[in-house]
């Protein structure tokens, strides 16, 4: 074939390439939207994020180890409309621990909304007991600064001896709380059922094993949530984030043994945080750092 011929089916080829790609890269970028940026100093070791049930296109947002017993009532793009404050462990300084995930779902009122933050990490997996707090949701929680919520706490056990872990999430069909653990090559994942009373010490259930490819530190599991409709689900690790959809009323651990999907993902700094949005079309991430942008994402 000549060299002229060469060019000829060449040139067209690159070029066909080159729009493939950066139609592909606008439709990438389309998909992934910031919403804002959080924007009080304050909100500098986020950890967790999920969307409200009674107030519209709010979210809750926490700190992790070495805050005190709060979290945080923001807009989507970010503004801190309430610090609500609830009181935590008496015999830890600051009331909690490690607080490293926090999610919304059900609770013993069908008719009230509830925040569940645990307190579960444990970097030297030496805690005896690792702890989830419960607060109804309020609508006083995007109307004053300050907030003070009365918890409820459960003290849980691994059935296996102590072990860290920063995702927790809440299934609201079958009334459970999950735990996935951190930092093995295959991690535990875990249950304990919703309903508990205070100062309840519960031994978790073992459910099943994952393995999630990559390097350490990189395919550490740092979070996960449940669409409040209990059909969709997302695990986070530092690099990547896996969806599955629920298929029938199959238990959750059940789901997360089947092949995931794995959507676009724009890499944070140190991306502890993701949660759906109140109707699960969108989930949202936050990285810790001061200032840090909030992502928003098409789940399908």
């Amino acid at each position: 074939m000549s060299r002229a011929k060469k060019l000829n089916i060449l040139v067209p080829a690159v070029f066909l390439l080159f729009v493939g790609a950066y139609a592909r890269h606008r439709h990438v970028v389309n998909q992934i939207i910031i919403t804002g940026t959080l924007q009080v100093k304050e909100m500098n070791e986020i950890s967790g994020i999920a969307a409200s049930s009674i107030n519209k296109n709010i979210f809750y947002v926490h700190n992790d180890s070495g805050d005190t017993s709060r979290f945080f009532a923001i807009s989507s793009a970010g503004k801190l409309l309430s610090t609500i404050y609830y009181n935590g462990d008496p015999t830890e300084g600051k009331g909690v621990n490690d607080v490293e995930d926090i999610a919304v779902g059900p609770g013993p009122d069908s008719k009230k909304s509830y925040v569940y933050l645990g307190d579960i990490g444990d970097n030297g997996s030496v805690r005896p007991c690792i702890n989830i707090y419960r607060l109804a949701e309020q609508a006083a929680s995007i109307k004053e600064k300050n907030v003070n919520s009365t918890a409820t706490a459960m003290h849980l056990k691994y059935p296996d001896g102590p072990d860290d872990a920063e995702a927790m999430m809440i299934d609201p069909l079958e009334k459970l709380i999950y735990i996935i653990t951190k930092r093995s090559d295959s991690v535990s994942v875990f249950t304990t059922p919703l309903a508990f009373k205070s100062k309840d010490t519960v031994v978790m259930t073992f459910r099943t094993k994952l393995f999630f490819k990559g390097f350490k530190p990189f395919n550490w599991i740092t979070a996960a949530d449940i669409s409040k409709d209990g059909k969709q689900v997302l695990v986070k690790s530092y690099e990547k984030i896996y969806h599955w959809t629920r298929d029938g009323k199959e238990s959750i651990w059940q789901t997360l043994k089947r092949m995931p999907q794995e959507p676009n993902y724009q890499q944070e700094k140190q991306g502890e945080a993701i949660g759906f949005g109140a109707d699960g079309s969108k989930f949202y991430t936050v990285s810790e750092g001061v200032f840090a942008p909030i992502y928003a994402y098409k789940t399908h």
